[in-house]
């Protein structure tokens, strides 16, 4: 019995080595997010997923053609402005999201959509990889019902296909609010390439996801 305690505690620490936790000391970093009135002015559209932690998540989205921003953040819950501490408490309804800012004309919703499923494990419950807790659960936000018949569609066909057993629980649920996170979290995977969640979470899952879509990439991933 000692022996089986002692293997629980060695992989829980192990498993908090690499969860998607920054280092205490945080360098400042500015981004130059694109305003509202820059959407509007240039035609662009944003959609909105949840899929385990946001560096992840934000790194996947970048690298797509068409998508000219992607910010990490936090939605789905009630709480005006949260901040990465009480989310990581699990005790809020919010979890860790991303804006993605994206030209209509380069690349759509369904293809956006055909991302977020093809880059995440949407059978796990509350959990992505290493993290767990309702704050990394798997959400498709939709802003309109042919967004949400987009996503519906997609899970159905999903459903159907052998290599998903095990049961979707992905939320699709309508958009309502979406909070920046703090401005360390953003490009993170970018800026900190020898973090050890980066090296060992971040990178290989954008990685794999790469490798199946590989007709998706901008020219420089």
């Amino acid at each position: 019995m000692k022996q089986y305690i002692a293997i629980l505690s060695f992989l829980s620490f192990s498993i908090s080595l690499i969860a998607c936790k920054p280092p205490e000391k945080q360098e400042n970093y500015k981004l130059e997010t694109i305003s509202d009135a820059q959407i509007k002015k240039e035609n662009l559209s944003t959609a909105y997923f949840a899929s385990g932690c946001f560096w992840c998540v934000e790194a996947v989205f970048e690298s797509v053609k068409g998508v000219k921003e992607a910010v990490s953040g936090y939605s789905g819950g009630e709480k005006e402005n949260p901040t990465y501490r009480e989310i990581s408490s699990g005790m809020l309804k919010h979890a860790e999201a991303v804006k993605v800012i994206y030209d209509p004309l380069q690349v759509d919703f369904q293809t956006l959509v055909n991302v977020f499923f093809g880059s995440h494990d949407p059978t796990t419950f509350n959990r992505q990889g290493p993290d767990a807790g309702p704050q990394y659960r798997s959400i498709a936000f939709y802003q309109t019902a042919e967004q949400k018949l987009i996503i519906e569609s997609i899970i159905s066909e999903l459903t159907q296909k052998v290599g998903y057993s095990k049961k979707i629980v992905t939320e699709v649920t309508a958009f309502d609010k979406f909070w920046e996170a703090e401005e360390y979290h953003q490009d993170y995977e970018r800026r900190n390439p020898n973090v050890s969640y980066v090296r060992s979470v971040s990178v290989p899952r954008l990685n794999n996801f790469k490798s199946k879509f590989p007709e998706l990439l901008k020219d420089n991933h």
